[in-house]
């Protein structure tokens, strides 16, 4: 079975062709997660900047080039050919006639469509009508010519003036160049030639074509080569990357394949050489944890003889005290007291060495969570007193029997009841026993002192004490909380801890209705029918009036389950 991760990327594909409306967050996902798309992006994405701002001002710049060029074409062509009107006019003898004036005049329209290269010519006469008067060659509409133009005409003989214009109706482009041109003994004329730009627009039209299919190419095959040199450079970093989660997730014998002689084969070669001495470094450790897991479990084993030998002499002792001094017969007492917490801290080892190597086994059978916090509170009554601590039990629920094994769950409340004494600073102790669908669960809540959080945290570490210099007073060995948290677990379970500073702990023991994990397994995520939190409310006072449930009947249990 493939990984939720593996799973959830060969899933992705389905919900590109499937769903469009997925697309935006499937964009998102792979800018965050994919550094070969947010590259090949960012580079795509520039590179088509960079190319439309190259492509747009190199057409304008063709543009301006060729509109320059014709224009110096035409004004040139209008020069000319205006020139050779004027040498036509200049050596023209009229002698006032009106009919040869007319015949010069017209005789001019040849020339100046040869010299001129174009058939939209026309010329108006400046000031009173004579016998020469204005004509138009070819359709060229006179309205094109602007107001301003021909004034500029009329001021300036000697100058040529142009202007761009449209055409015609349709927005073809156009230059007007004008001019005049005198006849002697008649008068002054305006020359206008009207040029179409069709040639350049179309040159114009082609070139900026070519260069956009050039910019899209471009974007195109820049966008291939990073995707190519990308791949290159990412493909081992997604292998190391994925060989780095193997050999985080417990595969020690994963490598990276080294390929070549360049940076990433050295990259390659140190990756591995560091696998393989993190391998060798774990190993080593495991193998001296199972060596010190078989010392601790041998040597408990060992003792048991010794220590059943010293227990029986300690209690023969003990049992005839009273017939020594009383300093032997309170030696005789720390003996006896003595051994007894050698006895337990021995049997904790012993459960401590079974948990390490795997060993521990569940007897399950159906159990009334309340009906085994009943017997522990009966159990612990006596040492409670001692203290003066009152036990208070509050079982909204947790009546119907449960699969679990009621010896490590006498234990577990044992060792939180026994630690809520201890702590409790004669407060009283309140239990609660609640249940839901999904879990049963019992709470030890005391109003003692309390710890800091951080030191919480640490609460369930073997043999570690917030306050080293307190002394114990239930002869506790250390290991019982690390003990409990194991049983939860086993049950899978979870056992957890709530605590501040003047305001006392809640140790909250959860257990599921449903199927065990086995030893060694994360707890699984449960609904706890018990808030780990008590919140402000949950003070002394909220329990002044609950006491100690003693029996309750098979009938009550089943009929008073709250779920």
């Amino acid at each position: 079975m493939g990984s939720p991760g593996a799973a959830e990327r060969a899933y992705r594909p389905l919900i590109w062709r499937r769903d469009w409306r997925a697309w935006p967050d499937n964009l998102v996902h792979l800018w965050r997660r994919s550094l070969r798309f947010r590259t090949l992006s960012v580079t795509i994405v520039l590179t088509a900047f960079s190319i439309l701002i190259a492509v747009t001002w190199t057409a304008l710049a063709i543009q301006d080039d060729l509109f320059a060029s014709r224009r110096d074409e035409v004004t040139e062509q209008a020069l000319r050919a205006t020139a050779s009107a004027q040498t036509v006019l200049d050596g023209a003898d009229t002698q006032g006639d009106s009919a040869q004036i007319q015949r010069v005049w017209l005789g001019l329209r040849p020339v100046l469509q040869q010299q001129s290269s174009t058939d939209m010519i026309a010329t108006f006469r400046i000031g009173t009508p004579s016998a020469a008067q204005g004509y138009r060659v070819g359709e060229f509409d006179t309205a094109i010519i602007s107001d301003g133009l021909r004034e500029k005409v009329r001021a300036d003989p000697n100058q040529q003036w142009w202007q761009s214009v449209a055409l015609d109706g349709s927005g073809t482009p156009g230059i007007v160049v004008g001019q005049q041109l005198i006849f002697p003994q008649v008068g002054s004329f305006e020359v206008y030639y009207a040029y179409g730009l069709d040639g350049a627009e179309q040159t114009l039209r082609f070139v900026q074509a070519t260069l956009w299919v050039v910019g899209v190419a471009l974007v195109l095959l820049i966008g291939g080569i990073a995707w190519f040199v990308l791949r290159s450079v990412t493909t081992p970093i997604g292998e190391a990357a994925q060989t780095s989660a193997k050999l985080a997730a417990g595969e020690l014998g994963v490598r990276l394949p080294v390929r070549g002689e360049d940076e990433l084969a050295t990259l390659g070669e140190s990756f591995n050489a560091m696998a393989d001495s993190i391998e060798t470094q774990i190993k080593e450790l495991a193998d001296l944890s199972l060596v010190q897991q078989r010392f601790v479990s041998d040597v408990s084993h060992e003792l048991r003889t010794p220590l059943t030998t010293i227990r029986l002499a300690a209690d023969m002792l003990n049992n005839r005290r009273d017939e020594f001094d009383p300093t032997t017969a309170r030696a005789a007492e720390l003996l006896n007291a003595q051994v007894e917490r050698f006895e337990v801290l021995l049997g904790d080892l012993l459960e401590i060495s079974r948990y390490d190597a795997g060993s521990v086994q569940l007897e399950l059978e159906p159990t009334s969570l309340v009906a085994v916090a009943e017997d522990v509170i009966g159990s612990m009554e006596q040492v409670a007193q001692q203290h003066g601590t009152d036990l208070r039990l509050v079982a909204p629920g947790g009546y119907s029997p449960v699969d679990m094994d009621p010896r490590r769950v006498r234990r577990v409340l044992r060792n939180l009841i026994g630690n809520a004494i201890e702590h409790g600073e004669g407060k009283p102790v309140v239990i609660t026993v609640d249940s839901n669908q999904q879990a049963v669960a019992v709470g030890v809540r005391d109003f003692g002192m309390g710890i800091a959080a951080e030191d919480a945290a640490r609460v369930f570490d073997r043999f570690w004490r917030a306050d080293p210099s307190r002394k114990r007073t239930l002869g506790g060995t250390g290991l019982g909380l690390a003990i409990s948290l194991g049983d939860a677990r086993l049950h899978g379970g979870d056992l957890a801890v709530w605590s501040e500073p003047g305001r006392g702990a809640h140790f909250v023991l959860t257990l599921p209705r449903g199927a065990r994990r086995g030893v060694g397994s994360p707890p699984v995520p449960l609904d706890s029918p018990i808030p780990l939190d008590p919140g402000d409310e949950n003070t002394i006072e909220a329990f002044e009036h609950t006491q100690p449930i003693s029996t309750v009947s098979d009938t009550d249990r089943h009929g008073g389950e709250g779920t």
